[in-house]
């Protein structure tokens, strides 16, 4: 919980009071491994912050094949905010990677807290602008890039990941074969 608050407070000051409302609001959330934070054709039910664990954002292109867009580790927002402040359907699935633990608000709970402190819309856009900006910056890289180059900007991105992700995943991210990114870190070790 002392995590989830000192992100909150990088965006703007709180007292007290609205600490502990904030504190009030949030629901402790355990998923296993592949189990579906967002699922595409489905309004989305919470924004969550990721204490333990790791999420992929993805979705399938036109022939059918799974594309991992980014990941989301701990100390992070997770969420497709669009989609869950309009309660319109997800286009993209939010899945967890490992087993995950992270505290979330359900739509009711984060009006509450609009309606409830002065200053949360004006945070939460804070927040909602750096998660948007690290999405970009994580998305998998320009296609245009070879593959040796891909996956050292991952390695750069994502330096705690390696170990946590299954290759199959990071192959998707990196638009390359599982096969291809075998022989791509046996030339880089």
């Amino acid at each position: 919980m002392e995590k989830l608050i000192e992100y909150i407070l990088r965006f703007g000051n709180l007292n007290q009071q609205q600490i502990d409302f904030i504190k009030s609001k949030t629901t402790e959330l355990e998923l296993k491994k592949d189990d579906y934070f967002s699922e595409a054709g489905k309004i989305p039910k919470y924004i969550g912050f990721v204490l333990e664990g790791v999420f992929r954002c993805c979705y399938y292109n036109n022939k059918g094949e799974e594309i991992t867009n980014y990941f989301i580790d701990e100390y992070s927002f997770v969420s497709d905010q669009q989609k869950f402040e309009a309660q319109a359907t997800a286009t993209d699935y939010i899945q967890a990677v490992t087993d995950c633990k992270l505290l979330a608000f359900t739509k009711k709970d984060w009006d509450a807290l609009s309606n409830t402190i002065v200053d949360w819309d004006r945070i939460a856009a804070k927040i909602t602008q750096k998660c948007l900006t690290d999405a970009m910056d994580r998305r998998s890289p320009l296609v245009s890039e070879d593959g040796t180059t891909r996956y050292l900007s991952f390695l750069e991105k994502y330096p705690m990941l390696i170990n946590r992700v299954p290759l199959s995943l990071v192959a998707s991210y990196l638009g390359v074969t599982q096969q291809s990114l075998s022989r791509i870190r046996k030339n880089i070790l």
